[in-house]
């Protein structure tokens, strides 16, 4: 697929004032989608999200038309989100994509929790996420896409069997599903729409605004607050700065009253363990792949050793208890 050429048919249909696309170029990072920058010719910055061709979608994935409609919605409640331009349809040539405005900022979080150039924001980050995540919660969702629901126990019991499938014996992993399982919450009384994979590398950081954008909402669902808010504390996602909880920036008082004061710490830590736990699980998978020949990359083989970070986030976590 000429993905470059498909574009510039596209480009009078995505601004009225624009006659042709250039500078189409693929962006590093997404192992399941590809993204592409580029820009029209009266000046707009814009972004491509696609399904490779032949891609299958994972089982917890959304569809990108249902991603699309979830980028609406959370604008609509008053979070930092991409405005999406256009959804494509076959006729576009493009197969599975859509079109949003490119966001200026930087999503790496080695950058984001270390470089000189974040200092300003870094200080008010954990608040500004607790504030955006209340917003992201608040969205109504009797209009939404039709979501998977997912609860404490459940999510639980899906990574435990994953986990007994593979085959292997790691002995904190194994002492944190029965401590977690002793602890888990019931489900909460109302479900709300939750990003599922709100942490350093899928927020947009700008060196003077801060968050700027909440990206790729592939594992958005209906469950637990607490998840999100849980998800952006654990160890993996501090980037080596492990004495700030929160996503390596803040500290978890800041983003609790960024976000009112409604969910208890005790309920973020449990999502927090069971965030670094399944984490866990998933390097493992990732490691298996590798092992076994299904998926030979470097990546595969680097993201499997993390593990060990988990179980020091795991082990952290268990100790006080």
């Amino acid at each position: 697929m000429d993905v470059a050429a498909s574009l510039d048919r596209l480009a009078s249909r995505l601004s009225p004032t624009a006659t042709r696309a250039a500078n189409a170029r693929r962006l590093s990072g997404g192992a399941s989608l590809e993204t592409w920058a580029f820009d029209l010719d009266d000046g707009t910055p814009l972004i491509l999200r696609r399904r490779p061709d032949g891609a299958a979608i994972r089982e917890t994935a959304l569809a990108l038309a249902s991603e699309a409609a979830l980028i609406r919605a959370a604008d609509q409640a008053g979070a930092p989100a991409p405005s999406v331009v256009h959804v494509c349809t076959p006729d576009d040539g493009l197969g599975e994509a859509y079109v949003m405005r490119r966001l200026e900022g930087e999503t790496l979080g080695r950058r984001i929790v270390r470089d000189e150039a974040f200092a300003a924001v870094r200080p008010d980050l954990a608040r500004r996420c607790g504030e955006v995540l209340a917003r992201i919660h608040a969205a109504p969702t009797e209009d939404l896409p039709d979501l998977a629901t997912s609860d404490a126990g459940g999510e639980l019991a899906r990574y435990e069997e994953i986990y007994r499938q593979l085959g292997v014996q790691r002995p904190i992993l194994e002492a944190a599903f029965r401590w977690l399982e002793t602890i888990a919450p019931p489900p909460p009384e109302r479900p709300v729409l939750v990003h599922g994979d709100f942490r350093n590398g899928n927020l947009m950081i700008h060196p003077t605004d801060g968050l700027v954008g909440v990206l790729d909402w592939e594992l958005a669902h209906l469950g637990d607050p607490a998840e999100d808010l849980g998800w952006i504390c654990i160890n993996s996602w501090r980037f080596g700065e492990w004495r700030k909880p929160v996503g390596g920036f803040g500290d978890y008082a800041d983003l609790l009253a960024g976000y009112g004061g409604r969910v208890s710490l005790e309920r973020v830590k449990f999502w927090q363990a069971l965030g670094s736990l399944k984490w866990g699980v998933m390097c493992l998978m990732m490691y298996s792949s590798f092992a076994s020949g299904q998926d030979r990359s470097i990546e595969r083989a680097m993201i499997g050793r993390r593990t060990s970070e988990t179980e020091i986030d795991l082990v952290a976590l268990m100790e006080p208890a």
